[in-house]
């Protein structure tokens, strides 16, 4: 028999950037200080994967995806309806999903802030709750997520509006949306902002409705490569796509989304589930595509080296004391600070196994430049197969 094998799949979400001048044309992946990542590359194999479809919108949704193995131009419905299987949400055959942001505006429109300044979970359900009390009805209600990230269900008639991402409207006026049952969703959109008036300790003060989509179909992870799967993040969207593809999602206490979030029970909960016998566990961590989001550079830079630090050089030495081990290292997605929105950009990608016997490199967006471009939704089976 050969000895087992253990896979990880780390995702530092949005971590790809762009040169920046404050940093002399380098990137924060350039200037962070992560000497586990450098170790790993100069012994693994180092490339280019496009986790970003052309046609696709450049989120979450679509990268994480396509980084579970699934082409996202096959499977991907929509961004909301993999949220709402986050929250064990059910949608009907007449359903749609829509994600539902907590966001503040000025008094002419103007978004200042996608994530509505963060606000605590508790204090966001009890938002929700009275949205769902006012607007909620036969066809629509609200569901509570975390922070700014929620959810409402709405007839599938509505499926043809287009409404922007709020992330990339930070310092522009929000446009009404279009198409139809736009004028459905403009009207909630204004009937929400008596309703959160009244939540003087939050500064989200009205919803944006976007990303919506009906229920997507997805074969489970065990079916097509024969293992099982663990995942732990912060993020529903992440966690929604984990249910879908029958992966076992694991809770953190203390994991926030942000730089805060507890990077060590991230990275002990992984080597726990693999030492029980997980063969595959996905380990996402948010904070740096939301200082990407913020444009806040140090930011990236302090996530980075967190990430580096206090996940990537412990979880190696725990692989070590399982056994041999396969690790792949991929963004979903670039989040440039000075866009502070997502791209389609190819991302940097990392494969190495205990062995440490690839031909080297670096992990960074120069270094990988010329490479020719992996589909993303090929790197999982390369990882599982090499």
């Amino acid at each position: 028999m050969r000895a087992r094998t253990v896979h990880v799949v780390c995702v530092p979400d949005g971590c790809a950037d762009e040169p920046l001048a404050e940093l002399a044309g380098r990137t924060p992946l350039e200037v962070a200080f992560t000497p586990t990542l450098d170790r790993l590359a100069a012994t693994g194999i180092v490339g280019r994967a496009a986790v970003i479809p052309e046609g696709l919108p450049a989120g979450s949704d679509v990268g994480n995806m396509a980084i579970l193995g699934y082409d996202p131009r096959v499977h991907h419905t929509g961004r909301a309806p993999i949220e709402a299987a986050a929250m064990g949400i059910e949608l009907g055959p007449d359903d749609i999903a829509f994600r539902c942001n907590l966001v503040t505006v000025d008094d002419d429109g103007t978004l200042i802030d996608f994530a509505g300044g963060h606000p605590p979970s508790g204090l966001a359900a009890q938002a929700v709750a009275a949205l769902q009390a006012e607007l909620g009805s036969v066809e629509v209600s609200f569901h509570a997520g975390v922070q700014y990230r929620h959810c409402m269900v709405a007839p599938a008639a509505w499926g043809g509006v287009r409404s922007v991402p709020p992330h990339d409207l930070i310092g522009r006026p929000l446009p009404p949306p279009s198409g139809p049952g736009a004028a459905e969703v403009a009207a909630l959109v204004a009937a929400s902002r008596p309703v959160l008036a009244r939540f003087d300790a939050m500064e989200a003060n009205q919803i944006w409705l976007w990303g919506q989509g009906r229920s997507p179909e997805l074969p489970s992870l065990a079916s097509r490569h024969g293992l099982s799967a663990g995942l732990v993040t912060a993020v529903d969207l992440v966690r929604g796509l984990g249910v879908l593809a029958g992966i076992e999602v694991h809770e953190v206490e203390g994991a926030t989304g942000l730089v805060d979030t507890n990077w060590e029970g991230k990275r002990d909960i992984a080597l726990q589930s693999l030492a029980d016998g997980a063969d595959l566990f996905v380990i996402h961590v948010e904070a740096t595509d939301e200082s990407g989001h913020a444009g806040d550079v140090a930011g990236k830079i302090e996530g980075l080296e967190r990430w580096d630090r206090r996940i990537l050089g412990p979880l190696v030495e725990g692989l070590d004391d399982l056994g041999r081990w396969r690790l792949l290292v991929v963004p979903d997605h670039a989040t440039p600070c000075a866009l502070r929105t997502h791209t389609p950009d190819p991302v940097p990608f990392l494969m190495a196994r205990s062995r440490g016997d690839g031909p080297g490199g670096c992990f960074t967006e120069a270094a990988v430049g010329s490479c020719p471009p992996v589909a993303g939704h090929h790197l999982l089976p390369r990882l599982l197969h090499r």
